[in-house]
């Protein structure tokens, strides 16, 4: 099946944090598509590095 994800794990996004979920993690967006990245807050403009991608959304984390 083809990923249609605009993201790929491995790779490193420039993202603004837009939201936070139920469970506390930040929502970034890359192309509409919802990246969650814990430890991070609205507003923080981070570098993530995504670690799995799901076919609706991804999880990353910010890169080091």
């Amino acid at each position: 099946m083809e990923s249609t994800a605009p993201v790929e794990a491995g790779e490193t996004y420039e993202v603004t944090i837009e939201d936070i979920a139920r469970e506390g993690d930040g929502i970034a967006r890359v192309s509409g598509f919802v990246v969650f990245v814990p430890n991070t807050s609205v507003g923080d403009e981070v570098s993530i590095k995504v670690t799995k991608v799901m076919r609706k959304f991804a999880f990353g984390e910010v890169a080091e």
